[in-house]
Protein backbone atom coordinates (compact mmCIF):
# COMPACT_ATOMS: atom_id res chain seq x y z
CA UNK A 1 0.00 0.00 0.00
CA UNK A 2 1.16 3.24 -1.09
CA UNK A 3 1.14 6.32 1.20
CA UNK A 4 -1.50 8.38 -0.05
CA UNK A 5 -4.13 5.07 -0.26
CA UNK A 6 -3.15 4.91 3.60
CA UNK A 7 -3.45 7.90 4.54
CA UNK A 8 -7.01 7.52 3.30
CA UNK A 9 -7.81 4.87 4.69
CA UNK A 10 -6.96 6.96 8.20
CA UNK A 11 -8.78 10.22 7.48
CA UNK A 12 -12.02 7.65 6.15
CA UNK A 13 -11.71 5.68 9.49
CA UNK A 14 -11.66 8.67 11.50
CA UNK A 15 -14.70 10.61 9.59
CA UNK A 16 -17.11 7.48 9.48
CA UNK A 17 -16.99 7.23 12.91
CA UNK A 18 -17.31 11.46 13.86
CA UNK A 19 -13.87 11.35 15.49
CA UNK A 20 -11.94 14.74 14.25
CA UNK A 21 -13.90 16.78 16.34
CA UNK A 22 -11.77 15.01 19.07
CA UNK A 23 -8.55 15.01 17.28
CA UNK A 24 -6.57 18.36 17.71
CA UNK A 25 -3.02 18.98 17.84
CA UNK A 26 -3.18 18.38 21.76
CA UNK A 27 -5.11 15.41 22.20
CA UNK A 28 -3.22 13.77 19.11
CA UNK A 29 0.41 14.77 20.39
CA UNK A 30 -1.16 13.90 24.09
CA UNK A 31 -2.20 9.98 22.01
CA UNK A 32 1.46 9.92 20.31
CA UNK A 33 3.20 10.61 22.99
CA UNK A 34 0.86 7.69 25.03
CA UNK A 35 0.73 5.38 22.45
CA UNK A 36 4.65 5.43 22.31
CA UNK A 37 4.94 4.74 26.00
CA UNK A 38 2.84 1.22 25.44
CA UNK A 39 6.15 0.82 23.02
CA UNK A 40 8.27 1.16 25.11
CA UNK A 41 6.65 -0.85 27.49
CA UNK A 42 7.14 -3.54 25.14
CA UNK A 43 11.06 -3.31 25.80
CA UNK A 44 10.78 -2.74 29.70
CA UNK A 45 12.47 -5.64 30.95
CA UNK A 46 13.92 -7.60 28.07
CA UNK A 47 15.14 -5.64 25.14
CA UNK A 48 16.32 -8.23 23.46
CA UNK A 49 13.55 -11.04 23.69
CA UNK A 50 9.96 -9.16 23.26
CA UNK A 51 6.80 -9.61 21.99
CA UNK A 52 7.24 -8.30 18.25
CA UNK A 53 3.67 -8.45 17.35
CA UNK A 54 2.75 -5.91 20.50
CA UNK A 55 5.97 -4.01 19.44
CA UNK A 56 4.10 -3.88 15.77
CA UNK A 57 0.93 -3.27 17.15
CA UNK A 58 2.24 -0.26 19.54
CA UNK A 59 4.22 1.06 16.38
CA UNK A 60 1.09 1.38 13.92
CA UNK A 61 -0.75 3.10 16.64
CA UNK A 62 2.16 5.81 16.83
CA UNK A 63 2.48 6.41 13.16
CA UNK A 64 -1.33 6.45 12.74
CA UNK A 65 -2.11 9.16 15.78
CA UNK A 66 1.06 11.10 13.47
CA UNK A 67 -1.12 10.59 10.34
CA UNK A 68 -3.85 12.41 12.35
CA UNK A 69 -1.75 15.21 13.41
CA UNK A 70 -0.59 16.08 10.40
CA UNK A 71 -3.99 15.68 8.61
CA UNK A 72 -4.97 18.36 11.92
CA UNK A 73 -2.05 20.38 11.33
CA UNK A 74 -2.69 20.51 7.57
CA UNK A 75 0.84 19.53 6.90
CA UNK A 76 2.66 16.87 4.25
CA UNK A 77 3.82 14.32 6.53
CA UNK A 78 6.43 12.88 3.65
CA UNK A 79 7.21 16.88 3.26
CA UNK A 80 8.22 18.14 6.64
CA UNK A 81 9.84 14.41 7.31
CA UNK A 82 11.94 15.47 4.10
CA UNK A 83 12.59 18.51 5.72
CA UNK A 84 13.89 17.54 8.68
CA UNK A 85 15.58 14.86 7.19
CA UNK A 86 18.18 17.74 5.36
CA UNK A 87 18.69 19.50 8.32
CA UNK A 88 19.68 16.12 10.15
CA UNK A 89 22.14 15.97 7.23
CA UNK A 90 23.27 19.13 7.93
CA UNK A 91 23.13 18.61 11.79
CA UNK A 92 24.59 15.66 11.70
CA UNK A 93 27.80 15.46 8.95
CA UNK A 94 28.70 11.88 8.30
CA UNK A 95 32.54 12.65 8.44
CA UNK A 96 31.74 13.93 11.95
CA UNK A 97 28.79 12.03 13.13
CA UNK A 98 29.65 7.95 11.87
CA UNK A 99 29.74 5.73 14.81
CA UNK A 100 28.98 8.24 17.51
CA UNK A 101 25.73 8.88 19.21
CA UNK A 102 27.08 12.23 20.00
CA UNK A 103 24.45 15.47 19.79
CA UNK A 104 25.09 17.60 17.25
CA UNK A 105 26.10 20.72 19.31
CA UNK A 106 29.08 18.57 20.52
CA UNK A 107 30.40 17.16 17.52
Amino acid sequence: MDYETLRKQVIDFRDERDWEQFHTPANLAKSISIEAGELLECFQWDDESYDMHAAEEELSDVFIYCLHMASAMHVDLLEIAAAKMKQNAEKYPVDKARGKSTKYDRL
